[in-house]
C-alpha cells in the first residue's frame, strides 16, 4: 500500500507543479507607437499600385487623339464594361484612353479578347514608368 500512496503523491505533486507554472504565467502590454506617415505612404502605394505606376504591367489602349473624343471614348467604355478601371492619360500634345492594369500579358490578352468586341482598334501595350 506505500507504494500506491507515494503514486498518488507523485502524480499529485507533479499536477501542482505544471498547473503553477500557467497561474504564475506572466501577463504585459504592448504600446506601439507608429508614425502617422506611414498610413499615408501605405494609401500611397495602394494608389500606385492601382494606377499601375510602381510595376512593370501592362495596359489596353482605346484611343489617341484629342480630349473630347478621350472624353466620349471613355463615357462609352464605361458604360459597356466595369471590370477593368479606364484613365485618360496626356502625353503631349494627345490624349489617351487606357484600361487596365495588368501584371501578367495573359490577364491582359483575355481583357482585350472582351474589349475588341466593342472596340475593335484597341491593343495591348506596355508603359514606360514615369520618374
Amino acid at each position: 500500500m506505500s507504494y500506491t500512496r507515494f503514486y498518488k503523491t507523485l502524480i499529485i505533486c507533479v499536477l501542482v507543479i505544471f498547473s503553477s507554472e500557467k497561474l504564475t504565467a506572466q501577463s504585459g502590454t504592448l504600446t506601439v507607437n507608429e508614425d502617422p506617415k506611414i498610413s499615408e505612404l501605405l494609401n500611397l502605394k495602394k494608389t500606385l499600385e492601382k494606377e499601375n505606376k510602381l510595376a512593370d504591367g501592362y495596359t489596353i489602349q482605346l484611343y489617341y487623339g484629342n480630349l473630347s473624343k478621350a472624353n466620349s471614348v471613355i463615357r462609352n467604355y464605361r458604360n459597356r464594361y466595369a471590370e477593368w478601371p479606364a484613365t485618360i492619360e496626356y502625353e503631349t500634345p494627345n490624349y489617351k484612353v487606357w484600361v487596365g492594369n495588368y501584371t501578367r500579358r495573359i490577364e491582359a490578352d483575355r481583357a482585350l479578347m472582351e474589349i475588341q468586341k466593342a472596340f475593335p482598334s484597341a491593343f495591348i501595350l506596355k508603359p514606360s514608368k514615369k520618374d
